[in-house]
C-alpha cells in the first residue's frame, strides 16, 4: 500500500512591490468623513426599531447557496446573474448573502424561535452582495436595514411594517409614498399567470430578450422589467388586483384600511410584484415623493412584502411572515441632496495638555479618572508642544483645557484654561477633578437655545 502523499501547502501570495492595491470594481470604502451620515441612518433605524419592539439579529455573510436558490427562486435575476456563489475549500457550495430575509428565516427555524411567543420581531443593519452592474447608489457590496415579523398573518401587521419604513424615512426628512399591490395567494397567482400569458404571448416580439425567457419561466417578472418597451407593455397588462381570490382580496382591502388609519400615504400600483419568488399577498415599495436633486431611477429607496410560504419551504410549519429592506446608500444620497446634515459630533468636556514624561504619566492617570466619572476627556499624549496641544483642543471645541507642565508638577498644581476667554487659573492638583466637574456641570446647565426655544436648564 502506497503511503499517503502529504499535501503541498500553497505558496503565500506576495504582492508585487511598488504596486498600490486598488478597490475591486463595484466596491466602496466608507471613510471617516462619511460616517456621520451612516450613523445618522443607523441611529434612526435603531431608535424606530426599539419604539416598535424589534430585536436586532445579524446572520452570517456566507450561507449555503441552495438556501438562496430555494427562497429567491432559481429563475430570478439574483440567482441567475447577480449572486456571488462559489465552492469553498471543503467542497461546499456557498454564497455571499444577496438579501437578508432568507438568513433570518433560517435562523428562526434553526434556533427554535417557532416555539417562542409569536410574533417574532427582528431587524438588521447589514451588508449584502450582488454581482450587479455598478451605478450611482448601487454597489456590489451594499448595505440594507431590514425589518421582519414572523408568526402573525393579520392584515394590520402588513400595515404596521409598511408604516415602520415610512416613519424612518419621514423622520430622516425624506418624504415618501408607498407603492402597494397584492400578488395574492397561490390560487390567485395560478389564475393570474394564465391571464398574463394570454396577454404577452401575442406581443412576444416586442419584449426584450430577457423577458422572452421570463415569459416561459415566470411571466410576472416581465411586470418588473426596466426596459422601456417592456414597461410600456406592462402598463396595459391586466392588473393583478382584478384576479385576486376572495380571501386575498379581503386581506388586501383590510391592509389598505389600516394604512388609512395610520395616515401612511400610498398609491395602488399594479406593477409592484417584487423580484423574489417568496412574496405572497402584500407587496410594496418606498419611493421618493418629490424630485429633489436625485435621478428618477434612484427614487426607489426600498421595499418588501409578505412571504407566508417561506418558513414552510425551509422545512417549518406554515408560518405567516412579512418584512422589508431599505437601501442605506440611496437613503444617504437623498439626505445629501436635500441638504440634511448629520448632527455635529459631541465635543469633549475638557482637554488635557502636558509637557514632559513625568507630566504625561500623571496626565494619563487623570485622563482615566475623569472618563471613569463620565466626563468626556480628550488628549493627544504623543505631542510634546503645548501650542500643538492647544490647537487640538480648539479643533475639538473643548471649553476647558487642563495644562500640566514642569512647574505645576513641582508645585502640585494644574492650570485650568478657559478656551473661549483665554483666562487661566491655578488650582491644587488634588482638587482638579472636583473643579472640572463643577465647571462641566455649569456649562451643561446653561440655557441652550434651539430654534429660539429653551431645551435644557440643568441646575447645579
Amino acid at each position: 500500500m502506497l503511503p499517503k502523499k502529504t499535501p503541498v501547502p500553497e505558496a503565500p501570495f506576495v504582492p508585487k512591490k511598488g504596486k498600490t492595491p486598488m478597490l475591486v470594481r463595484g466596491m466602496k470604502d466608507i471613510l471617516p468623513v462619511d460616517w456621520p451620515w451612516w450613523n445618522l441612518v443607523f441611529d434612526k433605524v435603531i431608535s424606530v426599531a426599539r419604539e416598535f419592539g424589534f430585536e436586532r439579529i445579524e446572520t452570517p455573510v456566507v450561507e449555503e447557496n441552495a438556501m438562496f436558490v430555494r427562497s429567491v427562486g432559481k429563475d430570478s435575476d439574483i440567482v441567475e446573474k447577480e449572486m456571488f456563489a462559489f465552492t469553498d475549500r471543503g467542497g461546499d457550495a456557498v454564497a455571499l448573502r444577496p438579501e437578508g430575509t432568507a438568513g433570518v428565516v433560517r435562523a428562526y427555524l434553526e434556533h427554535g424561535m417557532m416555539a417562542m411567543p409569536q410574533p417574532i420581531k427582528l431587524f438588521y443593519i447589514s451588508p449584502m452582495f450582488r454581482y450587479d452592474r455598478p451605478q450611482s447608489g448601487r454597489y456590489r457590496q451594499f448595505w440594507q436595514f431590514g425589518f421582519e415579523i414572523l408568526g402573525d398573518g393579520h392584515p394590520v401587521v402588513d400595515a404596521e411594517v409598511i408604516a415602520i419604513g415610512a416613519t424612518i424615512y419621514q423622520e430622516l426628512g425624506i418624504p415618501v409614498r408607498v407603492q402597494v399591490n397584492s400578488v395574492g395567494d397561490a390560487a390567485s397567482r395560478t389564475a393570474y399567470l394564465k391571464v398574463l400569458l394570454e396577454y404577452f404571448k401575442p406581443r412576444r416580439t416586442r419584449l426584450c430578450e430577457e423577458c422572452k425567457k421570463r415569459l416561459i419561466k415566470n411571466p410576472m417578472r416581465i411586470l418588473d422589467c426596466k426596459e422601456p418597451d417592456c414597461q410600456l407593455l406592462a402598463q396595459d397588462a391586466p392588473p393583478f388586483l382584478d384576479h385576486l381570490s376572495e380571501p386575498a382580496k379581503e386581506h388586501f382591502v383590510k391592509v389598505l384600511e389600516h394604512l388609512d388609519d395610520m395616515d401612511v400615504p400610498y398609491d395602488l400600483n399594479p406593477r409592484i410584484v417584487r423580484g423574489l419568488d417568496y412574496y405572497t399577498h402584500t407587496a410594496f415599495e418606498y419611493t421618493v415623493a418629490d424630485d429633489i436633486g436625485v435621478e428618477k431611477q434612484q427614487s426607489a429607496l426600498g421595499g418588501g412584502g409578505r412571504y407566508d410560504g417561506l418558513v414552510e419551504l425551509f422545512g417549518g410549519r406554515p408560518t405567516p411572515a412579512i418584512g422589508f429592506a431599505g437601501g442605506i446608500e440611496r437613503t444617504i444620497m437623498q439626505l445629501k441632496a436635500r441638504g440634511i446634515q448629520p448632527p455635529a459630533p459631541l465635543r469633549p468636556d475638557v482637554f488635557i495638555a502636558q509637557l514632559g514624561d513625568a507630566a504625561r504619566k500623571k496626565s494619563i492617570k487623570l485622563f482615566r479618572e475623569l472618563r471613569s466619572l463620565g466626563i468626556r476627556a480628550a488628549a493627544t499624549f504623543s505631542k510634546t508642544s503645548i501650542k500643538a496641544q492647544l490647537e487640538s483642543a480648539n479643533r475639538l471645541r473643548a471649553p476647558f483645557t487642563l495644562i500640566l507642565g514642569q512647574k505645576e508638577l513641582v508645585d502640585g498644581t494644574i492650570l485650568i484654561r478657559d478656551m473661549e476667554s483665554g483666562i487661566q487659573e491655578v488650582v491644587d492638583f488634588g482638587k482638579a477633578v472636583g473643579e472640572v466637574k463643577k465647571r462641566v456641570q455649569k456649562t451643561n446647565g446653561e440655557k441652550q437655545l434651539v430654534n429660539g426655544d429653551v431645551v435644557a436648564d440643568i441646575q447645579e
